[in-house]
């Protein structure tokens, strides 16, 4: 592939949905750099309609990236490709979700989205095994987010 045509195929709206505008070509943990970027569209989302509005953002970004990452993985010829961060987008708005929007919950509910994510406690490993295609892609990070959301939850009403 030329470099024209890889400059071409990363405005494909396959690309841009599947790497959250371009978020997972960045070096270094582009899965941390998906969750990081979907914070502050997190925030708005919740802003303009509270966690149901953001929890219905995180099931349709579910449901778009199944497509996205299903067709970039395709093109690329890779399972899981590391740029596809839409998966970690769809899993921290789901987490997110669970509370009111402050900075700690935000900041606590990024760093439990990671551990989950990183950690993939059943059945989110399984969900990464056996699953394929963009349902594969995207499934065990909704499950992660299921999980930081809940221990964001616990900790919220503890403290």
């Amino acid at each position: 592939m030329t470099a024209r045509d890889r400059r071409r195929a990363a405005w494909r709206p396959t690309t841009l949905i599947a790497t959250w505008f371009g978020t997972g070509f960045l070096p270094v943990a582009p899965g941390s750099w998906g969750s990081l970027a979907a914070l502050p569209f997190a925030w708005g989302l919740e802003w303009l309609g509270g966690q149901a509005l953001l929890l219905a953002a995180a099931l349709a970004a579910f449901a778009v990236g199944w497509w996205a990452a299903g067709a970039y993985a395709a093109r690329t010829g890779d399972d899981d490709p590391g740029a596809v961060v839409i998966d970690e987008v769809a899993g921290q708005w789901l987490a997110l979700a669970f509370v009111p929007a402050s900075a700690w919950s935000y900041a606590l509910g990024l760093v439990l989205f990671r551990i989950a994510d990183i950690a993939k406690p059943w059945p989110a490993s399984l969900a990464e095994r056996r699953l394929a295609g963009g349902l594969g892609v995207m499934a065990d990070d909704m499950v992660a987010g299921a999980y930081a959301g809940l221990a964001l939850l616990v900790v919220g009403r503890l403290i």
